[in-house]
């Protein structure tokens, strides 16, 4: 079946702007990470850095379970709504990604806060898949293999591309980045 015209401008265009518009959440969580990360070692001096730890360590859960929540939402969007085919490391980062929302769901139902060690390491290794495969997508050359998986994408391809250095796997990324930085001050909190 052909695609009619009108159409097919519509989607493009809305797939330009859902693109600029996770593009700019990707900023804002890359500020929102120097901005915790400042907050976590500067948390002893009184006033604003102080307001922001304890704002972290209180919704951090809460933050990281609505954060999970939206990324998975959105992968599965841009792949089974819009058709983009994920390659092998996109898989390897969600598989570091999609748990989360269920562990993040059942630790704000229980007011458990300990899984803040788990999501951590989750997001370790979802980052560093990430960083590499940005790496691969900025040009660099491969030094280990795109995952062999049947009909994938190629892991090089870059579907989203935003001022100049933003793709999806450094959205990925950031959101990890950003998930371990609250866990921080979740993790600070239960020890306290």
């Amino acid at each position: 079946a052909e695609l009619n015209p009108s159409l097919f401008f519509f989607m493009t265009q809305f797939v330009e702007n859902l693109n600029f518009i996770l593009a700019i959440g990707a900023l804002l969580m890359q500020a929102a990470t120097v901005l915790l990360l400042l907050s976590f070692f500067l948390e002893k001096e009184k006033g604003f850095f102080q307001v922001i730890a304890d704002m972290a360590g209180r919704w951090g859960m809460h933050i990281s379970f609505l954060l999970f929540l939206a990324t998975t939402g959105m992968s599965l969007y841009y792949s089974e709504v819009l058709g983009f085919v994920p390659c092998g490391l996109c898989w390897l980062q969600r598989i570091f990604m999609y748990p989360q929302v269920v562990l993040f769901g059942l630790a704000v139902w229980k007011k458990d806060n300990k899984i803040a060690d788990y999501s951590i390491a989750l997001s370790v290794c979802g980052a560093l898949v990430a960083l590499y495969q940005h790496y691969l997508q900025m040009g660099g050359p491969e030094l280990v293999p795109c995952p062999a998986i049947a009909q994938a994408g190629d892991c090089a391809q870059r579907i989203l591309f935003e001022f100049g250095y933003i793709t999806f796997p450094l959205m990925a990324f950031s959101t990890f980045a950003f998930a371990i930085a609250l866990m921080l001050f979740v993790r600070k909190r239960i020890l306290i």
